[in-house]
């Protein structure tokens, strides 16, 4: 069921009502119940391998909270009959019996997600290297798999630190699996963050509906105006790598860029104001990314639930773990700066790695993930090249002039490293990007050749205002949200904003008989 289609704004239509009409101590369950629709509707394979997470999940959380429970009571009866060392010895072996425990949930459920996402692509390869036949897993990608498997993951990992308690009531932990906005491209939640208002009762208030209609409105607008108009030419550019070169990648680069944002936030708006109009607050995804002066400030803006999560849970406990400490300690006769870096440039770029095979099993994201990180490292080893520029010239680091160079220079190189997402290969990706420079045919983009993509100037037009408009909305954040500074203008300015951005979308967006709006982009990953 996709958020661009008549049967999730019916579904919409059924669910609001029914949620704020029921006594409020239901409305979780409620909720539920429509998350279980939802995810039915996708497919019974999802529902199936959605409730093999719900059940090991909860069920190991609930085991490592009782061996805590039995070390305290142990360790407590032990104190005046046992040493220190041999409480210390009980400690460890109920933390080596919790780490098993935790290691075995976590095998099933990534397990899973391994076995969805690059089954397939395994067994062609080995098919390939063997000359056998391919084996391995054909079924497509369960919805939202991607994301609930990352939110319940980071669940687990809070209980075995005892960030949170474990969720008595597995039904509870259902509704935070479940819960349908999440799981078409995220964001990527905590259980800490919405558990209080998953379970609190709300009523209504014209308000937060108001608040929610508006971002939902926008998010439709960025979707259906630009993002699916835009997608016609990407996908037509990115199936010709032969034929379409030179200039014409530099234009591919900034429609997938424009494309990309459009998609991407626009879904994000309509999962953020869905959750306003049930009173649960679902955290921010983005902070104006284009706005960037370097790579790192970038990923600190742009999918930035996915960002936390790998901080959290992957990089922080990489980088002190015992193997990088002892690593450290072996580099330190090469120097402190050597035993300082490696260590962290290591665990940098294995989560880029897993970030780019996170995206998909196809070799162009390891690639695109181990460049991003590469360039970050990069960055970080120029900083005092910067900083000494920063000292000579700060008449003409400090102006506008010099801002806009950083962050167009940003967004270039973040677009150059995205047509590894649009080829197939990395060799038709890095052979696209070289022809810019080797191919001069900007004929081809200025006098009408563009027109062979499969839209018209009209569509073009469309779109360029549209992209116009995301950017005049993004400049005018830096003084607030604007959706805020509208609706306190009242209530009436409130819903003429709502009507026209749906007006708008009624008369310009691609939508309807005929039309095959396209799936949100970032949920194949």
């Amino acid at each position: 069921m996709q958020f661009t289609s008549w049967a999730f704004l019916l579904f919409l239509a059924v669910l609001l009502p029914v949620y704020y009409l029921v006594p409020k101590r239901m409305q979780w369950i409620v909720l539920l119940l429509f998350d279980a629709l939802f995810v039915c509707a996708a497919g019974t394979l999802g529902a199936v391998f959605m409730l093999v997470t719900i059940g090991t999940v909860y069920g190991a959380a609930r085991w490592i909270d009782a061996l805590f429970f039995r070390q305290r009571s142990r360790i407590a009866a032990m104190k005046q009959t046992h040493t220190k060392e041999e409480r210390k010895r009980e400690r460890l072996r109920f933390e080596a019996k919790r780490r098993r425990v935790l290691i075995g949930c976590l095998v099933v459920n990534v397990g899973i997600l391994f076995a969805l996402k690059y089954g397939a692509a395994i067994g062609r390869l080995s098919a390939t290297l063997f000359h056998t036949r391919a084996f391995g897993s054909e079924l497509m990608l369960t919805m939202g798999i991607s994301f609930y498997t990352f939110s319940t993951v980071g669940y687990l990992i809070d209980v075995y630190r005892e960030t949170i308690p474990a969720e008595k009531n597995p039904f509870r932990l259902a509704l935070f699996v479940s819960f349908f906005p999440l799981l078409v491209q995220g964001p990527i939640c905590r259980f800490l963050d919405l558990k209080n208002d998953l379970f609190t009762p709300h009523a209504f208030s014209d308000e937060r509906f108001l608040k929610g209609s508006l971002r939902i409105a926008w998010g439709y607008w960025k979707k259906l105006i630009v993002a699916d108009r835009l997608l016609v030419a990407v996908k037509a550019l990115c199936a010709r790598p032969d034929v379409y070169r030179g200039g014409v990648v530099l234009l591919e680069m900034l429609l997938y860029a424009a494309c990309l944002y459009a998609d991407f936030t626009g879904g994000i708006d309509i999962t953020i104001g869905i959750g306003e109009w049930l009173g649960i607050g679902i955290p921010e995804n983005f902070r104006r990314p284009y706005f960037s002066k370097g790579i790192a400030e970038y990923w600190r803006r742009w999918h930035i639930t996915l960002g936390e999560w790998f901080r959290t849970y992957v990089y922080y406990p990489l980088s002190v773990s015992k193997p990088m400490r002892a690593l450290s300690t072996k580099l330190r006769r090469l120097g402190t700066g050597v035993s300082r870096r490696v260590p962290v440039y290591l665990a940098t770029m294995l989560v880029w790695a897993l970030t780019g095979a996170w995206h998909g099993s196809n070799p162009t994201f390891l690639v695109w993930g181990l460049l991003n990180g590469a360039v970050i490292l990069l960055s970080e080893e120029c900083k005092p090249l910067y900083a000494r520029f920063h000292r000579r010239f700060p008449r003409l680091t400090k102006s506008a002039f010099y801002r806009g160079f950083t962050v167009i220079r940003t967004v270039l190189l973040l677009s150059s490293l995205r047509l590894l997402d649009c080829y197939s290969t990395v060799g038709d990706a890095f052979s696209a990007f070289g022809s810019m420079f080797t191919t001069w045919n900007w004929n081809l983009v200025l006098f009408g050749g563009i027109q062979s993509l499969g839209l018209k100037w009209t569509d073009y037009l469309v779109a360029g205002a549209g992209v116009l408009l995301m950017f005049a909305v993004s400049m005018l954040q830096r003084k607030g949200p604007v959706r805020e500074r509208i609706l306190r203008r009242g209530p009436v300015i409130g819903v003429c904003a709502i009507l026209l951005l749906v007006g708008t979308v009624l008369v310009f967006g691609r939508y309807g008989f005929g039309f095959d709006a396209g799936q949100f982009i970032y949920n194949r990953f």
